[in-house]
């Protein structure tokens, strides 16, 4: 900060740090985060009735109370109609400690490891998700759709609610002059309920801007914005409006820092990274000593930065993709792996008693069935035979004798 207090600060409502800001920072503006803020509210309300209600209203009048006239009027409104005036936590008498835990140093370790792990395969499973699966638009916009090919599925869908949302504005012109124009936007809350807002659009630059600051505090544009662009048939949003950190294809710095748990498996590059680092603050550090070396050192950054950019240019038409930088993007076409004869089970493998038993009955099942094959036929050639023994008397014809035969004697 070169020896400069920043102007803003923002905490998690810790009392600690509350002091030494107070102490060592005077002039600094000391504000407690809202996402901490919101994050305790299940926790310090879960005790009433209707505490789902509760945090409801708080949420409505917290992102919808666009002044801090606006905000003073609904808080004091909420906290009469829930009978929440006594409650110190929301009315802010009392500073809320943060919480920690009571445990030592080696069981912490291991549990922020186990965290850390978590979140790195709650990444890879979102990044798998952005690349191989598709959101569908929930409108015809093209808007929409260029944030859907570039933002990830879930900032995508923050998106398309902002588009859903679009439906309740009723947008209307109130000044154009030389290509800057201020519509007012009505958004209906409630069945004969609107809350308005002041949107301005600049053609030229393609800069629009609304007074509810959604944009600029969780890097969306609103339904109001959204509507304005629809009156103004804009096709396409400047890129100012799509952020790099919400794209799908954003490289990530801290990938870099290492961990416990995936140290064996380091990646060459993040060994390569390290090793840069390790060398390259030695010399930052000779150099910091005076401005000589300091001028002698930004100048080797110069001419080492022109070189690499030089190589990197030349090999990256001739030289193939490492294993490290490619991804399913650059693969044409995806092989299977290849087939690998099996050589089956051993002929002397020594089997259990059970398989013994079930062999040998399935043996002497088998056998008996052969046997009673070999009667059956048996007893059919005999029976054939006795057929054809009777066919062969009934077909003989007897010669009935003469009167006048003496071959039989009387």
């Amino acid at each position: 900060m070169a020896g400069n207090a920043p102007k803003r600060f923002l905490t998690d409502q810790c009392a600690s740090m509350k002091r030494a800001l107070e102490a060592c920072m005077p002039t600094t503006i000391h504000r407690w985060c809202i996402w901490h803020i919101m994050k305790k509210i299940p926790s310090k309300l879960n005790g009433y009735k209707g505490h789902a209600d509760i945090e409801q209203q708080i949420s409505e009048v917290i992102w919808n109370s666009h002044s801090k006239d606006s905000f003073d009027k609904n808080w004091n409104d909420f906290l009469l109609n829930f009978g929440l005036v006594d409650n110190k936590w929301l009315s802010g008498s009392v500073g809320l400690k943060s919480a920690a835990e009571n445990c030592s140093l080696i069981q912490f370790v291991k549990q922020y490891d186990n965290c850390l792990r978590s979140r790195e395969q709650a990444e890879r499973e979102s990044d798998a998700a952005d690349f191989h699966t598709v959101i569908p638009c929930a409108t015809k916009s093209s808007i929409e759709a260029q944030f859907q090919n570039v933002y990830t599925h879930q900032k995508f869908r923050e998106v398309q609610a902002q588009f859903r949302g679009k439906v309740n504005c009723i947008t209307r012109l109130t000044n154009s002059a030389l290509g800057y124009s201020v519509y007012e936007v009505g958004e209906q809350v409630f069945s004969s309920i609107f809350n308005r807002f002041v949107v301005t659009y600049e053609s030229v630059a393609a800069e629009v801007k609304c007074q509810c600051l959604l944009f600029e505090s969780r890097g969306i544009l609103c339904r109001h914005a959204l509507s304005v662009l629809s009156f103004e048939q804009v096709s396409q949003v400047s890129p100012r409006y799509i952020l790099e950190r919400w794209s799908k294809k954003v490289k990530r710095r801290h990938t870099h820092i290492k961990s416990s748990h995936n140290e064996p498996l380091l990646e060459p590059k993040s060994k390569r990274f390290d090793q840069l680092v390790f060398r390259s603050q030695n010399i930052c550090e000779f150099a910091s000593e005076s401005e000589e070396l300091t001028a002698i050192m930004h100048h080797a950054y110069d001419n080492v930065m022109a070189e690499m950019e030089s190589l990197k240019a030349k090999r990256k038409g001739t030289s193939s993709l490492s294993h490290e930088d490619a991804n399913l993007e650059s693969v044409n076409e995806l092989q299977s792996p290849p087939r690998i004869r099996t050589r089956g089970r051993p002929k002397n493998r020594l089997g259990s008693k059970l398989d013994k038993q079930i062999a040998n009955a399935t043996k002497k099942k088998k056998t008996k069935v052969l046997s009673e094959i070999n009667l059956f036929d048996a007893a059919s050639v005999v029976h054939s035979n006795s057929s054809q023994y009777q066919r062969h008397i009934m077909n003989y014809q007897f010669r009935v004798p003469s009167a006048g035969d003496n071959s039989l004697g009387v």
